[in-house]
């Protein structure tokens, strides 16, 4: 990642970082002096817990292969030392875990123990997911002041909440979709770093080349491509849901959708209907692609020399916006949840005390995780591995972010259903099958008379 002359913001001084930090809902002042010379496991041996209490258990975790999962796989042999429970792991390509696994838990399957989840409407309205205010209620599970939840983003303590104040999952990571700038190609053309909407298309249409498109984002007529789309969407004043209904065939929506078409229409990359995150964190890494939207997660590969051509040019900056408009970035939080029908349900729940601890917190920010704590976005580790410009990107994006629009459409029964639907409007305009308005209101209809039933 570029500094200095070639930084699209400010640097960030530890001052104002701290003081995002604080914005994004917590106090600083009474941080953790936690370092990596302290002993591991003298930071769990200061809780009120029996860490040894299910010792000879096994729980099966699954998800998706992500940063998450790279960063607390390392440490998985440290928990089965500390607690005496071991785990199997299961982690597979973002798409396929996430259309696998509800068909796996429709069947009633006891396994996985703990699992990625991100459709929670679905997983609560059919008894998937456990309630966990009981076993954070329980002295013998959880020693509140230890685990001090004051230390959470505010987002991060919104999240999971239920309609009831009841909690179904535990928050893992924290990411809002975040623009990627490679410098170098903004400053061949002398362009600075877009703002708005209409400042991002006039800059990506005018640094695309036969070698390099001018954007790249997410088109797959899939739900799990929508959440660039939804920042869009959201930026513009529209909504997914309202009143239980589908919404995004608004005016709002319809001037959002087609904006995004025309953006990946006129300065996209070729094929750019069948793109995942995972092609395009691959345009960005490569040079392929001058700009990019997708997760603030990906700053730790995009600026690996190991992994990225760009790391030297590679930028992050604010979410575009409407003018006169603040930007309304998409935001989220992946979460775990525990099966209801696991049989090692306690276990399970110690494991998420211990995987979003302070003290795990801090290591796996250490190797890049935007994690969920206060104390691990402030730590020396995480800025150095992340970088400081990626996080003050991220954490404007975060504090920028709607959570209440997000929830609403993924905390409804029919959210894949609802996500899937926007995602085939989107791929129709991207792909100039049909016009924004017709596409965006012949999917809402649909979805509508589907959840209607």
């Amino acid at each position: 990642m570029a500094q200095g002359e070639n930084s699209l913001s400010h640097p960030a001084s530890r001052r104002s970082f701290i003081k995002g930090l604080g914005a994004a809902g917590a106090s600083l002042t009474a941080l953790p002096r936690w370092s990596f010379a302290e002993d591991t496991a003298a930071a769990y041996a200061n809780a009120a817990i029996d860490w040894k209490q299910f010792a000879g258990q096994t729980i099966a975790l699954s998800g998706a292969i992500h940063p998450w999962s790279n960063a607390i796989t390392p440490l998985l042999p440290e928990f089965t030392i500390l607690t005496g429970i071991n785990v199997t792991i299961d982690f597979q390509l973002e798409t396929s875990y996430l259309g696998a696994l509800p068909i796996r838990l429709a069947r009633g399957s006891s396994t996985p123990d703990v699992f990625m989840f991100t459709t929670y409407g679905q997983g609560i309205s059919n008894g998937w997911v456990e309630p966990l205010n009981g076993y954070y209620s329980q002295r013998s599970l959880t020693d509140p002041a230890w685990y001090d939840e004051s230390d959470l983003l505010k987002t991060a303590r919104a999240f999971p909440l239920w309609s009831d104040g009841e909690r179904y999952a535990v928050p893992i990571t924290s990411e809002a979709m975040t623009l990627f700038i490679n410098s170098d190609a903004l400053a061949a053309k002398d362009l600075p770093v877009p703002q708005t909407f209409e400042e991002l298309l006039v800059t990506a249409k005018a640094v695309k080349t036969n070698g390099m498109s001018g954007i790249a984002m997410r088109a797959q007529a899939s739900g799990n491509s929508s959440p660039p789309a939804m920042g869009f969407l959201f930026s513009y004043g529209g909504a997914m849901v309202e009143h239980n209904r589908v919404a995004f065939a608004s005016p709002e929506g319809i001037a959002a959708v087609e904006m995004y078409g025309q953006l990946l229409g006129q300065a996209g990359p070729a094929g750019v209907g069948s793109y995942e995150w995972y092609h395009v964190l691959d345009d960005f890494l490569q040079g392929r692609t001058a700009m990019a939207i997708d997760s603030s997660n990906f700053a730790t590969d995009i600026s690996n020399p190991a992994k990225s051509r760009v790391a030297n040019q590679a930028g992050f900056a604010t979410f575009p916006h409407l003018a006169g408009r603040g930007p309304v970035p998409f935001m989220s939080h992946w979460q775990a949840c525990i099966n209801s029908r696991s049989r090692n349900k306690r276990a399970a729940f110690l494991f998420l005390l211990w995987a979003t601890s302070k003290a795990t917190s801090l290591r796996t920010a250490a190797a890049g995780l935007a994690t969920t704590r206060v104390s691990a976005w402030s730590s020396e580790g995480f800025k150095k591995a992340f970088g400081p410009q990626a996080a003050e990107a991220a954490l404007t994006n975060l504090q920028n972010a709607d959570v209440d629009r997000a929830k609403a459409v993924l905390f409804h029964p029919q959210s894949r259903l609802i996500l899937d639907a926007f995602m085939i409007g989107v791929n129709e305009v991207v792909n100039g099958a049909k016009s924004a308005k017709d596409a965006m209101t012949g999917a809402a209809e649909r979805a509508n008379a589907a959840i209607r039933g």
